[in-house]
């Protein structure tokens, strides 16, 4: 008899949703103004070649998730390729970023929907904290319940970005792309490094894997999808900001809203405002979800306190790992709305925890795919693009030394190594 197949977890749709979301965050409501003060229209460059780099690194990740699924995702790749002291370092900084990453994102929201409402600073704080709350409350009842809808507003969000494309295209002028490079190639290097913030995310998927309902499947298929999207979403949205903006896109701090009010005149608010609201929430949905499963199963290896693996299995919320990190990011979103915290440090900590994370989920990569082929000479090519754009978070790097270094401290107090066994006469240890 064939074997019984479970209606639950994610399907294809469901999955590229939330795949979609961890991408397409809010980033692109901003960055596209920075990258083009750092590069000019050949900035546009930066965010083709991190689209290029991106496709080996997501199919690295999804295969290993695919060879095993399980919600310590990159830790869990790293644990079987160099050993489980190593994983809770990987483990901490990504769990550890939320806190720097997640209200960075939600102000970024917030201030866009503020600027469409025509009110100011408060506005834009409420908008962000009731941002992080919906992001909190939705991982509350369930990733299977939050999937659909986040895959209803990925579909909505989508949408909306081509008609802001659309709207804006009369608009477009051919010499706006003139000087192409006013401050030389090199820059596009630095435009990357502020760039990653866009493409970060594939690694939080990779906690999630063990929610799928047909992992060996569909990871690829819905990575597959999700690059599409991202690609032509990204490409075309950044491409029209230059053309139809142009010199005045590197100093604009809503460039996304000014497309949309070419094209669309005051009717463009609104739109915007429900735009900013789902790019917003796509990506703080999936990244709490992967993080406070991934603490749950740091929990259950002993190196976070033990009360945080509650729901650590498939199917179960991780309460008490989602509340800490709860705590943890109102409380870092408090310390940056009265200005003790600004909000280039948390991209710029978040960025570089996130980019360390993935440069080590591909060092494992190296390791576990097999060798000499496609996949694997991929993943050695996007470790070392990693390492590079890695170097360029300059200052930032100190949170994830600071992490890394508390990481490997508590792996060597409350891991024990691995005890030799005898079998059959002779002592092998256990791996």
């Amino acid at each position: 008899m064939g074997k019984a197949v479970s209606n639950s977890g994610l399907g294809l749709f469901r999955a590229t949703g939330i795949y979609v979301g961890a991408i397409l965050g809010s980033g692109v409501l901003v960055l596209p103004a920075i990258a083009a003060q750092v590069a000019g229209p050949a900035s546009l460059l930066a965010w083709a070649l991190l689209l290029v780099f991106c496709t080996p690194v997501a199919f690295s990740f999804a295969e290993m998730s695919r060879q095993q699924p399980d919600a310590g995702g990159i830790a869990t790749f790293v644990t079987r390729a160099f050993g489980q002291r190593a994983s809770v370092v990987a483990g901490y900084l990504f769990y550890f970023a939320i806190p720097f990453g997640a209200p960075a994102t939600a102000v970024i929201g917030g201030e866009y929907i503020a600027h469409a409402m025509g009110g100011g600073r408060e506005t834009a704080l409420i908008a962000a904290g009731l941002i992080l709350a919906a992001g909190f409350l939705s991982n509350a009842v369930g990733i299977r319940v939050s999937s659909k809808l986040q895959l209803l507003l990925m579909v909505l969000l989508v949408a909306l970005l081509a008609l802001a494309v659309a709207v804006a295209a009369p608009y477009a002028k051919a010499e706006n792309f003139v000087p192409f490079a006013p401050n030389g190639y090199w820059a596009v290097g630095g435009a990357a490094s502020l760039l990653f913030f866009c493409f970060a995310g594939w690694e939080a998927v990779t906690h999630l894997a063990g929610e799928f309902r047909h992992p060996e499947r569909d990871l690829k298929r819905a990575t597959w999808l999700t690059l599409v999207v991202v690609g032509v979403v990204y490409i075309g949205l950044v491409a029209a900001c230059v053309a139809v903006l142009g010199p005045e896109l590197a100093g604009s701090s809503v460039p996304v809203a000014e497309l949309l009010a070419k094209g669309l005149g005051p009717a463009a608010a609104p739109v915007t405002a429900v735009a900013a609201a789902v790019l917003t929430f796509g990506p703080l949905n999936t990244f709490v979800a992967g993080a406070s499963k991934l603490g749950a199963r740091l929990a259950s290896d002993g190196v976070l306190p033990r009360t945080l693996a509650r729901g650590v299995a498939a199917g179960e919320v991780p309460c008490v790992s989602l509340a800490a990190l709860a705590v943890m990011t109102f409380l870092s979103f408090a310390l940056a709305a009265v200005g003790f915290l600004s909000m280039e440090f948390q991209i710029g900590a978040a960025s570089a925890c996130f980019t360390a994370v993935t440069a080590f989920g591909l060092a494992a990569g190296v390791l576990l795919l097999p060798r000499r082929t496609a996949a694997w000479y991929g993943v050695i090519v996007a470790a070392v693009v990693m390492l590079v754009v890695l170097l360029y978070s300059g200052w930032a790097l100190l949170v994830p030394a600071v992490l890394g270094a508390a990481a490997l401290l508590v792996g060597r107090l409350y891991l024990k190594p691995p005890v030799p066994q005898l079998s059959h006469g002779r002592s092998v240890v256990n791996s």
